[in-house]
């Protein structure tokens, strides 16, 4: 637990809060707005006679300006609630770490892992770091293994021991109306877990065996691709003579033209560009791998545009950043879903219902550009970054006019 023992201490913290955020050129306004609330806190600490600062004082303070009942920093306040969290928030991240760090404010309390799962549920974490699972894949296993943890600790279960067929039952039975391929994730992911405890002497039986199999078709989803004449109007929404506006527009590009990840397009640093050659040299986030790319001319020209006039002064390497103190790199959740969505509707565009609309499907439209070009499979599965053609070949779904080449004529077959 996080503990100033007096305001003396306090007030060298609050200091150091404050010097953080002129250093990461937060705007005045919001600077001076933080002081406030940290006199706030110092009188109201004065008042009560309260010398120790923690969190639960924090929130006993938030509690007392704006009569929020407040658990935790997370969810969603009011616009009063938010304008004392944010500078609490701060206050207890530069006391912990000796700095002020970016973050999101999780929209659920931080996972407390029920005590009597606690051994093996740390026993878990380390086999995913032995296995060199992405950093991605883990959040999505944990999300759905904590839910888990969470469920046998309110049916009273107190040890790994006690679960049974009829808890897991249960457990799926909460998620009935989920499309199948998703319920197909939390059975691997539970059968992953609940094999672990066995061959780990967690359990004497493996309870793993009763989990029922689905059945999901292989690539049986078929990607959302744009029309041309709507990626033209994509990128003629976005408004290049804005700062903002530079890095989208390059942003988009980079996938439009070379189908880049958005987890690599986060990552991309400026050494990553090679100006001489005319070339963008990165490994590839989610495998890992060495991947070139051509730095095509309208792609330069629009990174040159940006980085000379859109982006704001900062320390960091990546070549896409927030526009928004503290002007640094991209959060790893990240996903561009919002301003893509922005643009869609200034540029008049139709938002399916029906499938996700995000940017991984302008690199479907990509793939399906090429195979209409009589691009080569292996050649489209290089660009992507795919480690197996097996991945590439989903696009096939989406090449129109070759699958109508393929068509049969039902005459022809009945004559033979």
């Amino acid at each position: 637990m996080i503990i100033i023992k007096n305001l003396q201490s306090l007030q060298s913290s609050i200091d150091g809060v404050i010097n953080s955020l002129e250093k990461m050129n937060y705007a005045k306004g919001t600077i001076k707005a933080q002081q406030n609330v940290f006199n706030s806190l110092l009188k109201f600490m004065e008042t009560n006679k309260i010398k120790n600062f923690n969190k639960e004082i924090g929130m006993d303070f938030i509690h007392s300006r704006t009569g929020t009942d407040m658990k935790g920093f997370y969810g969603t306040g009011d616009k009063k609630t938010n304008r004392y969290m944010k500078p609490i928030q701060n206050l207890l991240d530069f006391i912990e770490k000796g700095k002020v760090t970016f973050q999101m404010r999780s929209k659920i309390s931080d996972f407390q892992c029920p005590e009597a799962f606690e051994e093996e549920y740390n026993l878990y974490q380390d086999e995913y770091e032995e296995r060199h699972y992405a950093k991605a894949t883990i959040i999505s296993h944990n999300r759905i293994l904590r839910k888990f943890l969470y469920f046998l600790n309110e049916n009273d279960i107190t040890s790994s021991e006690e679960i049974t067929y009829s808890h897991l039952t249960e457990f799926l039975s909460k998620y009935d109306k989920a499309k199948p391929k998703y319920i197909a994730t939390i059975i691997s992911n539970l059968r992953s877990y609940l094999s672990f405890l066995y061959h780990n002497r967690f359990i004497c039986q493996d309870v793993s065996i009763h989990l029922p199999k689905v059945r999901i078709m292989r690539n049986a989803f078929i990607p959302h691709s744009w029309k041309t004449d709507d990626v033209k109007k994509l990128l003629k929404a976005v408004d290049r003579g804005a700062p903002k506006g530079k890095r989208d527009y390059a942003i988009l590009l980079l996938i439009v033209h070379l189908g880049l990840r958005v987890s690599d397009i986060r990552a991309l640093k400026l050494s990553n560009l090679n100006w001489n050659r005319k070339t963008i040299n990165l490994n590839i986030q989610k495998s890992k791998q060495p991947l070139e790319l051509p730095l095509l001319e309208d792609i330069g020209w629009a990174i040159i545009d940006y980085l000379k006039n859109g982006r704001p002064e900062t320390r960091s390497d990546r070549v896409f950043i927030r526009h928004r103190a503290p002007f640094d790199a991209f959060g790893e959740n990240e996903s561009f879903y919002r301003e893509l969505h922005r643009y869609m509707i200034k540029a008049g565009l139709e938002i399916p219902l029906d499938v996700h609309c995000g940017m991984h499907s302008l690199r479907s439209t990509l793939a399906r550009k090429m195979l209409e070009a009589k691009t080569p499979l292996p050649v489209i599965s290089e660009v992507l970054g795919h480690q197996n053609i097996n991945t590439t070949s989903i696009y096939l779904k989406i090449d129109l006019s070759g699958l109508r080449k393929c068509a049969l004529d039902p005459d022809e077959v009945f004559e033979q």
